[in-house]
């Protein structure tokens, strides 16, 4: 007698080149027989699941996407129908990836799952751009935050308490964030740097002040993360290793 459903990975893919996502997930996808993917996902990363059925579930702001509970169903359609069904997400699963949602879909159906962490683009931002977040007496503490919320909710306008904040969808909520930052006397020139589509081959990042991102960020292609504190003051012998 068959299982009535197959196993359901959730993976992470990593910020976004293909080679940053771990060894246990590429070999997940390897096997997949199925994969549905953020839009965040790139085509290289794709090719390391050639030949599984791939269906793009994709969620970018400002952009038409799958709403979550279709997501949740076809996600359980495709247990019922495979029996290696790989839920691919950018970055890390179980953050902001709106993972719990998906596990209890599957719970409910009890649908056996497992979650495959991935590199969060905070951690590959700071290893890109060379600025530790956390350095001994500057720096000890590390907040990951969004403003972004659910449909109908206000935005969550608090700021973490921490020594080096990471802003991830950042675009105009960073520079609300700036202003209100400001507002709360932080200092105008504590150091930001801003990455955006980090670890992809059009990935650019900018250095600037507080002050400076409250008055707003050049469009943005792709996803934003800003990093402000004064970790991410440039350290003195930094630019002659560049």
């Amino acid at each position: 007698m068959t299982a009535p459903f197959g196993k359901v990975y959730l993976i992470g893919a990593g910020p976004g080149a293909a080679d940053l996502i771990t060894v246990r997930g590429a070999r997940l996808l390897a096997q997949a027989d199925v994969v549905l993917y953020d839009a965040l996902v790139t085509p290289e990363m794709l090719e390391l699941c050639s030949q599984a059925v791939k269906i793009s579930v994709g969620k970018r702001s400002g952009q038409r996407s799958a709403a979550q509970e279709h997501i949740n169903e076809q996600l359980v359609a495709c247990a019922s129908k495979y029996a290696v069904v790989v839920r691919l997400k950018g970055g890390d699963p179980m953050l902001f990836g709106r993972a719990d949602e998906e596990l209890n879909a599957l719970e409910s159906f009890g649908i056996s799952y497992e979650i495959v962490p991935g590199i969060t683009t905070a951690l590959a931002a700071a290893a890109s751009v060379k600025q530790p977040l956390t350095k001994r007496g500057i720096a000890r503490s590390v907040a990951l935050f969004t403003s972004s919320t659910a449909p109908g909710e206000a935005a969550d306008t608090r700021i973490p308490e921490c020594d080096t904040l990471i802003q991830y969808m950042g675009g105009r909520e960073a520079m609300l964030t700036a202003q209100r930052m400001l507002a709360a006397n932080f200092a105008a020139d504590l150091p930001v740097v801003v990455i955006e589509n980090c670890s992809r081959e059009d990935e650019r990042s900018i250095a600037l002040s507080l002050q400076e991102l409250s008055l707003g960020l050049p469009a943005s292609t792709g996803p934003v993360l800003v990093m402000m504190g004064e970790a991410m003051r440039p350290r003195a012998h930094k630019a002659a290793l560049t």
